[in-house]
């Protein structure tokens, strides 16, 4: 009986895995092909931009959805069916004709994301439980492979003299059979308790504190440390190039270096969380990400600046899981909801920290608006005490 606990529990975390890199994939599919799907369609910057914020507003939409779907169905149901309608959804910006339909794809291509971004959040704190140790950050180093798979298939593809349309459609195919085959390995649903010992939203939490308290503080430390990220994604080559003169060949490798320190730590973040508890994770990797862009953003030397991003992204590689692992754990009955409330406003802050660094441009130089940045990240490192009220059967590692 122990033994096939264990192939189950070692499946769930393998079908987990999978899904992850499925959603990684897919999106990375659809961002490799903006520019051709940009000039078939016929738009500008400024409307492909637009386009994009819709893309956002539907995974905010699917967030906030999938949250209590997932508690109600049980992520066995929601998460290959999140992964699924993605996979179909992926085709429709290839097929898309003028920039009206496309920005109708967009929008539910990013429904179908934000579903599956949160069902899937929620069956990895289902594993995460089940274990009894994190594993929530390496779950999400599997996300930034997808991506890397994406690239190299969308290059294949090309030298393959397959168009858009054609490469998105085949991802989309094989996206949808994965989906559906790696059903099989996830939990099944938890017995829902009794309406009369479920935890009301303002009842104490385990470790102490009202859950409806708990998860607003985590969702402002997702809000600050996604705000962060988003502003590196969009403005790290571009510090590099206007404000250290930087040939844009090589200033392109400052978000290369940003992203790789990401995956890295998310690949170590776990141990250190199982050995210092994940306190130490939020605080520690707050802090690096706050001395990373201080040093970015001061220094006039382009290889300070490499190690400035690189240090940015290294300490906040550990952050978002961590903070959607907590809210997860606040209430298990209501893990879906927790984390869609979370990510939904930690993505609101990705989607706003590139427009927010843009607005400070106009006040002061590029350089100086990314030391809000570090106030962020600093404030989030004083606020990670928040974790150690964790909820009976939560993973806490250490006790630093």
């Amino acid at each position: 009986m122990v033994g096939g606990m264990e192939r189950s529990l070692r499946a769930a975390r393998a079908a987990t895995y999978v899904y992850f890199v499925l959603c990684g994939t897919l999106m990375g599919a659809w961002v490799v092909h903006i520019p051709a799907i940009e000039t078939r369609v016929g738009v500008g910057h400024a409307a492909l931009g637009v386009l994009l914020v819709l893309l956002g507003l539907g995974a905010f939409a699917g967030m906030r959805a999938a949250g209590p779907l997932t508690d109600r169905l049980g992520a066995r149901t929601a998460v290959p069916a999140s992964g699924a309608l993605c996979a179909v959804s992926l085709v429709l910006p290839g097929l898309a004709p003028d920039p009206w339909t496309l920005a109708a794809a967009l929008l539910v291509l990013g429904f179908a994301n934000g579903c599956l971004d949160v069902s899937m959040n929620a069956h990895a704190v289902h594993v995460e439980q089940a274990y009894g140790r994190p594993v929530m950050s390496g779950f999400h180093a599997t996300f930034s492979i997808g991506g890397v798979l994406a690239a190299g298939a969308a290059a294949a593809a090309t030298a393959a003299g397959l168009g858009p349309a054609a490469t998105l459609a085949l991802l989309g195919a094989l996206g949808l059979a994965t989906a559906l085959l790696a059903a099989r390995g996830l939990l099944p649903a938890a017995p829902a308790p009794d309406a009369a010992d479920a935890p009301a939203a303002d009842a104490p939490a385990a470790g102490g504190g009202d859950v409806r308290g708990r998860i607003r503080v985590l969702a402002v430390l997702a809000l600050m440390v996604m705000l962060a990220e988003g502003a590196a994604n969009d403005w790290s080559a571009l510090h590099l190039k206007d404000v250290l003169g930087t040939p844009a060949s090589t200033a392109a490798f400052a978000y290369g270096a940003f992203a790789a320190a990401m995956t890295t730590g998310r690949l170590l973040a776990d141990r250190i969380a199982d050995r210092h508890g994940p306190t130490a994770v939020l605080r520690h990797g707050a802090a690096t990400a706050a001395l990373g862009i201080t040093v970015a953003a001061l220094t006039p030397w382009t290889w300070a600046a490499f190690l400035g991003w690189a240090l940015f992204g290294l300490g906040l590689s550990g952050c978002v899981p961590q903070l959607l692992s907590a809210a997860g754990h606040a209430d298990p009955a209501a893990a879906g909801a927790n984390v869609s409330r979370v990510a939904g406003l930690g993505y609101l802050g990705m989607l706003a920290g590139p427009a927010v660094i843009g607005w400070l441009t106009h006040l002061t130089a590029l350089n100086h608006a990314f030391l809000l940045l570090a106030l962020l990240c600093a404030a989030t490192a004083t606020a990670a005490g928040v974790l150690r009220t964790a909820p009976a059967g939560a993973p806490t590692g250490g006790t630093h």
